[in-house]
C-alpha cells in the first residue's frame, strides 16, 4: 500500500538537530492557561471542554477500589479519587532523586486513594458497614492481619500520612501523633505476632531547609572511563546542594514498633534514610537497608550506595550483610553486582537468601552461569553458602516458597530468546530440577501466576494441595481472554483445570474464601457491570467448549450499578487478519452506539508497538470483547460517542531477537498498519479516506513514524512521545546497543529526521513536566518545529504541571477537546466540500 520509506545520513541528521533546537528556543506553542499567550497560529490559549455527552461519561462515578482479606471473607471498599484539580498539581513539589515529593503531606506528589471506606462481609449478601474516617481522608493502602480480622490503613490527610487500625466488626481508631514516610517503602507492616505494627515514622525535624538566595555553587557532573549505562535525564534527579538537603529532610525516617491496643511505641535504631525494613519470621531480627551519602546527581535513589544490616529486636546491630557502592555504571539491561533481593525465608525462623550476579551484571558477558542463589543463617557471622547456580538471570524466587520443607519455585530469564525457565529447588536437600519453561510472550501457553496464602506470622507462601500448586491467569485464547484457576503438580507437571470463565463473560479468580472449595470471583460482560461473587466448586465436571472444569455455583457479594448505561450500545468484537508476510494479527473493533451495519465510518486506530521473538506469539489475540466498557481519562474510546469506529489494541508487533529488533522497526510498523487498515476497510467499517491514528509514549513514536513513512492516515495524534532516539544514547525499550554501536538504527526510527515527509496534520500533546527519561517534553517541541518548519500542519499542546500521563481535571477535559476537534477537522471532515 502507500509507503514513503527512505534513509537519512548521519551528517544531515546532526545538522538538522542543531537547527531545530535553536528554533525551539523561541517557539510559541499552545499551552492552555500558561504564560504563553498565543500559538503559532495566534489562537488564544485557554481551557476548553469536550461535548456534554463526553463529560457525562468522563465524570460518571467510578467503581470502588477493592481490598480482599487474606481469608477471602471480607472486602474493604473505597471510592477512588480521580482527576484532581490542576491547582493541586501546580502546588509546590520537590524533584528528589527520582521522586516527586509533596512537601505538605510528605508523600508522593499527586498521589490519591479512596474515600468513604466500608466493609463488606462476603457471605452476608453484600451489606456494607461504613468505617468512620474523616471526610477529607483517603485510604492509600490496606494491610490485613493473616487471620483477616484486623487491618491497618495508610491514610492521606490534608497535612500528613497517618495510620488507622480497624477490625471487621467496624471498629476504627487512629494512631495519634504519628506521621509515616512512604516515599521509598511501605510505611506500615504487621509484626509476626500480628498484634503490633512496624512503622516508618517521620521524626521531629523542624522546618524544611530554605533555598539559598543564590545557588550554593554550579551544577557539576563528572565521568572518567565509565561504561555504557542506562540514561537518566535531569528530570527528578538531585541537582543542587539544596536538593541534597531536601532529600535528607524528606527521606529520613525512624523505625518504630507500636502496639495499637495501648499506643505504646518503641523506637529501633537512629533516624536514617531507610529504604527497606523487614522483621524475621520469628520476630527476633530486623533486616534493614539504608542509603549512604554523598547523594549522586546522576542517578535516582535506587542506584545510591546502601548498607544492608541485621539488627536484633531492640535495634542493636548484629551483622553487616552488604555494602553496595554507588551503582552509576550498571550496564544497559544489566544488574548491580553484589547481593540483591535480600529477604527472609518465610518458613524458617531467621534465614536469609539473596541472588548475586556471576557475570559482572552484564547481560552480554559470555559466562556459563549468570546468577547464583545464596544463603546465610543466624547468627550471620559465617560465610554465605551457595545454594544454586543459574544459567540465566534469576528474576523471581522470593514469593515462590512452599509452606512445607525447603522447596522454592525459582524463575530464570534468557534475555536473547525472551524465554523463562521455572525450577523447583529444595534448599535443605540441595536438589534442583526444571519444572516448566515457555516463551515469555506466549500468552496462550502462560501458566498464570501462583496463588499465595499467608502463614499465621503474615509471611506469604504458595497455596498448595499436596504437591500441586494453585495457579490463576487471564487465559488468553484465539477467541479472547478467559481467566482460569489450575492445579499444577510439582512432581508430574500435570495440570488440572478447576475453573474457567464462561465463554460469553469475563470472569476471574480473586482469592480463596475460607477453604479451597469457595473463592471470590469477579464477573462482568459487555453489558453487565463488574461485581463480586462467592463461588463454590462442585464435585462434578462440566465440559465447556471441549474443556473439562469443575461445576460452579455462585452467590452475589456486591451489587454495583452501571454508572454509564449509554455505553452499553457500543458493539465490540475481535477481528483477526494477517500481515503481508503471514504474521497473524488482530484488533478489537468498537462500533459506536446505534451503528447501522454496512455504513462506512471515520475510524480511529490506537496501538502500542510491542516486541516479540517469533511470529506465532506476535499474532496471539489479547484482551476480551466481553469486558465491561468504561472510558477513563483522555481515552481514544471517547471517539465512539462522536460516531467513529475504533480499532483498539491494534497489534503492532516488532519481531526479532532483542539485539536486532529495532533494525527493522519502521518497515514492520508500516506492514502492521497496512494490514490493519486493509482489514478495517475490507469488513466494510472504515472509510479508507477518513482514518486517524493515535498513540501515547512509544505509541506516539509509532504515530509520527506512520505519518512520515505512509499515506494511510488522514491525520494523527501523538501524545507524550519520543521522536529522536539519539537523545537516549545508551538504549531504549529492549534495545541494548548504544547510539555509537547502531547509529543508523537510532536515526532511521527517529521521525524528527523525517519530519519533512509528514504531510498529514499531526496534533502533538505532551505534559510540560514529563519525568519519563525517554520522553522529556523537549522531544515534542523539536518534532513540532521540524514538521512546522518543513511546511507541514502541526499543533503542539503542552499541558502545564502534567507528567507522562495526564491527571488534572482541566487537562483531561482539554485533551479530549483537542483530540475530538483535530479529528473532526482532519479526519471526519476530510472529504467535505
Amino acid at each position: 500500500m502507500r509507503s514513503k520509506l527512505r534513509r537519512l545520513s548521519l551528517a544531515s541528521c546532526l545538522a538538522l538537530t542543531c537547527c531545530l533546537q535553536s528554533l525551539c528556543d523561541g517557539a510559541n506553542v499552545a499551552m492552555p492557561n500558561a504564560d504563553a499567550e498565543t500559538s503559532g497560529s495566534s489562537e488564544p490559549s485557554t481551557w476548553n471542554l469536550p461535548p456534554q455527552e463526553v463529560l457525562d461519561v468522563l465524570h460518571a462515578p467510578h467503581l470502588p477500589m477493592v481490598w480482599t482479606a487474606p481469608t477471602g471473607k471480607h472486602l474493604l471498599l473505597a471510592d477512588p479519587v480521580v482527576y484532581p484539580p490542576l491547582a493541586e498539581l501546580a502546588s509546590t513539589m520537590h524533584e528528589l532523586a527520582g521522586i516527586r515529593v509533596d512537601p505538605v503531606v510528605g508523600g508522593i506528589h499527586g498521589q490519591h486513594g479512596g474515600t468513604s471506606p466500608r466493609l463488606v462481609q462476603v457471605d452476608a449478601g453484600g451489606e456494607s458497614k461504613a468505617l468512620g474516617l474523616p471526610e477529607a481522608a483517603e485510604v492509600l493502602r490496606v494491610a490485613w492481619t493473616a487471620d483477616g480480622q484486623r487491618f491497618a490503613l495508610t491514610v492521606r490527610h490534608p497535612d500528613h500520612l497517618g495510620v488507622w487500625v480497624g477490625s471487621v466488626d467496624g471498629a476504627l481508631k487512629k494512631i495519634e501523633g504519628v506521621a509515616i514516610n512512604t516515599l521509598m517503602d511501605t510505611g506500615v507492616r504487621w509484626m509476626p505476632d500480628q498484634k503490633r505494627l512496624l512503622l516508618r515514622r517521620v521524626p521531629e525535624r523542624g522546618q524544611a531547609p530554605e533555598p539559598p538566595a543564590i545557588p550554593m555553587g554550579p551544577a557539576i557532573l563528572e565521568g572518567e572511563g565509565a561504561i555504557a549505562r542506562s540514561t537518566y535525564e535531569s528530570r527528578n534527579l538531585l541537582k543542587t546542594a539544596h536538593d541534597d538537603a531536601l532529600f535528607d529532610y524528606f527521606g529520613t525516617c525512624e523505625l518504630v514498633v507500636v502496639d495499637p491496643s495501648n499506643g505504646q511505641m518503641t523506637q529501633l535504631g537512629e533516624p536514617a534514610v531507610y529504604v527497606d525494613s523487614d522483621i524475621s519470621p520469628d520476630g527476633k531480627y530486623l533486616l534493614v537497608q539504608r542509603l549512604i551519602g554523598p547523594w549522586s546527581h546522576a542517578v535516582p535513589w535506587w542506584r545510591f550506595a546502601t548498607e544492608v544490616e541485621i539488627w536484633d529486636a531492640e535495634g542493636e546491630l548484629v551483622a553487616s550483610i552488604a555494602s553496595h557502592p554507588l551503582a552509576d555504571e550498571v550496564p544497559t539491561h544489566g544488574v548491580r553486582t553484589g547481593p540483591r533481593g535480600i529477604s527472609w525465608r518465610p518458613t524458617a525462623p531467621h534465614t536469609l537468601f539473596w541472588v548475586e550476579a556471576l557475570d559482572g551484571g552484564s547481560p552480554v558477558a559470555e559466562v556459563s552461569h549468570r546468577d547464583r542463589l545464596m544463603r546465610l543463617d543466624a547468627p550471620f557471622d559465617a560465610k554465605p553458602v551457595e545454594v544454586f547456580r543459574a544459567e540465566h538471570r534469576i528474576i523471581g524466587w522470593q514469593r515462590g516458597w512452599s509452606a512445607d520443607g525447603g522447596t522454592v519455585m525459582l524463575t530464570q530469564r534468557e534475555r536473547i530468546r525472551r524465554w523463562r525457565y521455572t525450577w523447583i529447588l529444595d534448599v535443605d536437600a540441595g536438589t534442583s530440577r526444571p519444572w516448566f519453561d515457555l516463551n515469555e510472550r506466549d500468552s496462550y501457553a502462560s501458566p498464570g501466576s501462583p496463588v499465595q496464602r499467608q502463614l499465621p506470622n503474615g509471611r506469604m507462601v504458595l497455596h498448595q494441595l499436596g504437591d500441586e500448586v494453585y495457579f490463576s491467569g487471564r487465559g488468553a485464547t484465539d477467541k479472547g481472554d478467559r481467566p482460569f484457576l489450575d492445579l499444577r503438580s510439582m512432581n508430574s507437571g500435570e495440570v488440572r483445570r478447576l475453573f474457567r470463565g464462561a465463554p460469553d463473560r469475563y470472569e476471574s479468580f480473586i482469592s480463596f474464601a475460607g477453604d479451597d472449595e469457595h473463592f471470590v470471583m469477579r464477573s462482568e460482560s459487555a453489558t453487565d457491570v463488574p461485581n463480586y461473587y462467592l463461588a463454590k466448586l462442585g464435585g462434578e465436571v462440566d465440559a465447556i467448549e471441549g474443556e473439562a472444569t469443575r461445576a460452579l455455583s455462585r452467590e452475589p457479594i456486591t451489587h454495583f450499578k452501571d454508572p454509564t448505561p449509554q455505553l452499553r450500545k457500543i458493539e465490540k468484537r475481535i477481528v483477526r487478519y494477517e500481515r503481508n508476510d503471514g504474521v497473524p494479527l488482530s484488533f478489537q473493533l468498537h462500533l459506536p452506539p446505534d451503528y447501522q451495519p454496512g455504513t462506512r465510518l471515520p475510524t480511529v486506530l490506537y496501538a502500542y508497538p510491542l516486541e516479540y521473538s517469533d511470529p506465532s506469539t506476535a499474532g496471539q489475540v489479547r484482551g476480551s470483547a466481553h469486558r465491561f466498557s468504561r472510558i477513563y481519562g483522555p481515552s481514544h474510546l471517547f471517539f465512539l460517542l462522536q460516531g467513529y469506529a475504533v480499532l483498539d489494541g491494534t497489534a503492532m508487533p516488532m519481531i526479532g531477537d532483542p539485539e536486532t529488533t529495532y533494525d527493522t522497526f519502521v518497515p514492520q510498523l508500516v506492514a502492521d498498519a497496512e494490514a490493519a487498515v486493509a482489514k478495517a476497510v475490507e469488513i466494510g467499517v472504515a472509510d479508507p479516506e477518513r482514518i486517524g491514528v493515535i498513540g501515547h509514549s512509544h505509541g506516539g513514536l509509532m504515530v509520527a513514524n506512520l505519518l512520515a513513512h505512509t499515506d494511510l492516515f488522514s491525520a494523527g495524534i501523538a501524545r507524550s512521545g519520543s521522536y529522536n532516539k539519539t537523545n537516549q544514547p545508551f538504549g531504549f525499550q529492549s534495545e541494548r546497543r548504544s547510539l555509537f554501536e547502531a547509529r543508523d538504527v537510532y536515526i532511521q526510527l527517529s521521525p524528527t529526521f523525517f519530519a519533512d515527509k509528514v504531510n498529514e496534520p499531526v496534533l502533538i500533546i505532551h505534559g510540560a513536566s514529563d519525568s519519563n527519561p525517554g520522553t522529556l517534553t523537549d522531544q515534542s517541541r523539536v518534532f513540532f518545529e521540524a514538521v512546522r518548519g518543513s511546511g507541514g500542519t502541526a499543533r503542539l499542546v503542552l499541558l502545564p504541571h502534567e507528567d507522562h500521563g495526564y491527571r488534572g481535571r482541566e487537562s483531561v477535559e482539554h485533551v479530549l477537546w483537542e483530540q475530538l476537534e483535530w479529528f473532526e477537522r482532519y479526519v471526519k471532515g476530510a472529504n467535505r466540500n
